[in-house]
């Protein structure tokens, strides 16, 4: 028999292989992982779905492959001799690999769109989840051109689609040259003819990056909101208790403040915890908080989330935003881990960073950019003072965020670090 790739979660439907675990004649257990696969930002071991004696490794490090793909060839005969828990499990597993196998062949009949040719033959690839939604819309996924290799279509190029339709239909029926310009197609540029070159191919981590930071910039119509917050007593409130947060395991820092001060304007500001469902044209109000973080790692930058921060003193979220970043650069966090995130903060203070623009982590509405604090000399009761200043960066998106409702949370965040209770600390 063979071990196909099982399903990896809501969106996820392909990865990267970085590791092979098993080795070919080795006599494996159900549950022990085989391959490390990279999806999206996250690498995760791929448990066995039998036991049983590896008699073919099937892919190779860096392919990359799909939900129901072969990984392995197992003899589930040669399972150790411990068989009667581990004998049903190639009937449990044989379902959910070849479940979406009817959907594979299903196509769905539609009348072609106004300049747009009829088209035939099989479905393309594409992840069940994709396939479910396109039946439910009636959208014909042969229409649509996929951007993965082999031309699996995902959810970005779904998006795409239902957007030109949209375009479409505005346009006046005159058949005018009116609607949105042709993107031209990328030049091919020779920089070797100009002098020394080094070629490194894009990390699937980089890819998806750069397919997430394009679909937010050309999709968003965004604001940035600037503003600064006296964080001088915050910074005292930080020194005077950073030794006991180090004695319970925990590092007492700007973005420790940060997470308890969003997570309460959020409370006041729902319109910044939403998302835009495009097919239902409706606004997403989520009841939840869980904070997005942004961490540099040497891959690349990785947003793993925080649950339920209004839920948590500081020194619970400072604890887990400690876990949370080592598990992050160390490339072990989960895909779970990486998903559900309603806002998300991104702290280039550390680095030394001071003003900049944050693109926003779609499908989040808004995000929170916080730069390098410096003493700056401020007017206070008609005097001057040296206080410590924290530059703020709030981008939005203008479809859904107001400027005025901008400024209004933004004036709320200020106060958050400004009056800061110290009884949050915990």
């Amino acid at each position: 028999m063979d071990l196909k790739l099982p399903p990896l979660g809501e969106g996820v439907d392909s990865g990267s292989v970085v590791n092979i675990l098993v080795k070919e004649g080795e006599t494996i257990q159900k549950g022990q992982g085989i391959i490390e696969l990279e999806t999206g930002k996250a690498v995760a071991p791929v448990p066995a779905s039998a036991a049983g004696k590896v008699t073919k490794i099937i892919v190779s490090v860096g392919d990359k492959i799909s939900v129901g793909q072969p990984i392995l060839s197992l003899d589930a005969g040669a399972a150790p001799a411990k068989p009667a828990a581990s004998k049903p499990a190639p009937a449990a597993a044989a379902p959910r690999v070849s479940k979406p196998a009817p959907v594979e062949e299903e196509t769905v009949e539609e009348a072609p769109e106004a300049g747009e040719e009829e088209v035939s033959g099989p479905a393309p690839a594409a992840s069940p989840t994709i396939r479910r939604m396109a039946r439910e819309l009636g959208i014909d996924l042969r229409k649509i051109r996929g951007s993965e290799n082999g031309g699996r279509i995902v959810m970005a190029d779904v998006r795409a689609y239902v957007e030109r339709l949209q375009r479409l239909a505005a346009q006046p029926r005159s058949g005018g040259p009116a609607g949105a310009p042709v993107k031209p197609a990328p030049e091919k540029i020779d920089f070797a003819k100009w002098g020394p070159i080094a070629k490194r191919p894009m990390t699937p981590l980089r890819k998806v990056i750069a397919q997430r930071m394009s679909e937010s910039w050309n999709t968003v119509p965004r604001v940035t909101q600037f503003d600064e917050a006296d964080i001088t007593a915050l910074n005292d409130l930080r020194k005077k208790h950073a030794d006991a947060y180090e004695k319970k395991g925990a590092r007492l820092t700007l973005t420790s403040f940060a997470l308890k001060i969003v997570a309460e304007a959020l409370k006041k500001h729902p319109v910044f915890n939403t998302s835009i469902d495009l097919f239902a044209n409706e606004v997403v109000y989520k009841e939840y908080f869980h904070i997005g973080i942004a961490v540099d790692t040497e891959q690349g930058l990785i947003v793993p989330v925080l649950r339920d921060a209004d839920k948590k003193d500081v020194l619970t979220l400072s604890k887990e935003l400690n876990g949370i970043a080592v598990k992050t650069r160390d490339r072990k966090i989960s895909m779970e881990e990486l998903q559900g995130g309603t806002f998300t903060i991104s702290n280039q203070g550390g680095i030394g960073g001071r003003h900049f623009t944050p693109i926003i982590n779609l499908p989040e509405t808004a995000i929170l950019g916080l730069g390098r604090g410096i003493m700056k000399a401020v007017v206070r009761d008609g005097k001057i003072e040296p206080r410590l200043m924290l530059p703020l960066a709030l981008s939005y998106d203008h479809r859904v965020i107001d400027g005025g409702a901008a400024v209004r949370f933004m004036i709320d965040l200020v106060q958050g670090f400004e009056t800061f209770d110290e009884k949050q600390l915990g």
